[in-house]
């Protein structure tokens, strides 16, 4: 079993709550989302594992099972450039939970006119794989999140 902590400090809202349908309709895979709190703030590795994308909005960590991870910092950021998002470590880095990624400003992501809230999606996961999953409640970084069977 994978163990998937939240890589953020905020709110659980669940999946349903993105403001986009790829995410919503758990098309990526099935997971949760976090209104995270507006303040600058690193985003963590949700597990351990490696880096295998990184990009300044979005990134995957895949664990020694195969499980990898997506946490994705905000809905339409990509069309930032990377503004406002600092790259913490490097794609292929073996990093561990709550091991600083991302440093991002949520505050500044709602300013521009985009949505902060962050899906959190076990990639490539079969409905019904994940348990305890978190829909809502507050959270801290490195609070469990759900369980990957």
């Amino acid at each position: 079993m994978t163990i998937v902590s939240s890589p953020l400090t905020g709110r659980v809202v669940g999946l349903t709550a993105v403001p986009d349908p790829v995410f919503s309709g758990a098309m990526v895979g099935p997971g949760t989302a976090l209104d995270p709190v507006r303040e600058v703030s690193e985003a963590v590795a949700p597990l351990d594992g490696v880096v295998v994308s990184l990009h300044p909005h979005a990134f995957v960590v895949v664990d020694a099972k195969g499980h990898g991870i997506l946490t994705h910092l905000g809905i339409d950021t990509v069309q930032l450039n990377g503004e406002g998002f600092e790259l913490l470590v490097n794609k292929g880095d073996t990093v561990t939970r709550g091991q600083a990624v991302v440093r991002w400003n949520p505050a500044a992501v709602e300013a521009g006119g985009k949505s902060p809230v962050c899906p959190v999606v076990a990639l490539d996961a079969k409905a019904g794989s994940l348990s305890e999953l978190r829909e809502d409640g507050d959270v801290r970084a490195g609070d469990r999140l759900f369980a990957w069977q």
